[in-house]
């Protein structure tokens, strides 16, 4: 599966260097985040990546909801247990949790159908910004701290009413977000599509901290700064 690049896996675990968690965020999702900089101090493998290996090792389910739990630092040794349950926990051998799975409904496992989800999934998810996310922020007349965004990737679920094989993509149905003094709630609906024919739907939701009033000068830089890192 084209994943294979972006992760190590032994018999029981699965690991995540710094460069493959990199490469996944600017060539697979286009998420140009500095938090996910092969050398950046506080590096974190994408969430997304995560969701990604989760379809390639227990399959697309009718309905799923990913919860996460923890930021994944490079080189971090994560335990997918081998389980028919509804639900899944991945933790580290500390027993620390990452990402909580649940899942029902009947499975797929066709392999280029969960590979056309996952890539047009991750690249809806990696244009969040700022695409999205600043068109809501200047609704709102708050934004994020330029020296120090804080955006942090909350949950993600989806329903699929037809599991027959097919070419799936992902597309925006609404953007919301709730301001909470200095946080803001994000919830992205999005629908799953069969060329022109809805398939299913889902939401990704999103915390985004710090929040301070919207100056459109530091955001155009903001948005500017990313745009470049972009090449």
């Amino acid at each position: 599966m084209f994943l294979d690049t972006f992760f190590y896996q032994t018999d029981t675990h699965i690991r995540i260097n710094a460069e493959q968690g990199s490469q996944f965020a600017k060539q697979i999702s286009n998420d140009f985040n500095p938090i996910h900089d092969a050398d950046f101090k506080r590096f974190c493998v994408p969430g997304d990546l995560l969701f990604a290996l989760s379809l390639n090792e227990y399959g697309l389910s009718q309905q799923m909801r990913f919860d996460f739990a923890g930021l994944v630092p490079a080189d971090k040794e994560l335990i997918f247990p081998q389980s028919t349950e509804a639900e899944l926990l991945i933790k580290d051998e500390r027993d620390k949790l990452y990402l909580k799975i649940h899942r029902c409904g009947d499975r797929v496992a066709d392999q280029t159908m969960i590979e056309h989800l996952i890539r047009s999934y991750v690249q809806f998810s990696g244009h969040s910004f700022p695409y999205i996310l600043v068109p809501l922020m200047e609704q709102h007349q708050v934004m994020i701290n330029p020296q120090r965004p804080l955006v942090m990737y909350q949950s993600m679920s989806l329903s699929l009413d037809q599991l027959e094989p097919c070419i799936p993509s992902v597309n925006l149905i609404e953007a919301k977000m709730q301001v909470e003094g200095k946080r803001g709630n994000v919830v992205l609906q999005f629908s799953i599509n069969d060329n022109h024919r809805v398939i299913g739907r889902g939401e990704k939701q999103l915390v985004l901290s710090g929040l301070r009033d919207y100056q459109q000068q530091a955001m155009d830089q903001l948005v500017t700064d990313y745009q470049a890192r972009q090449g």
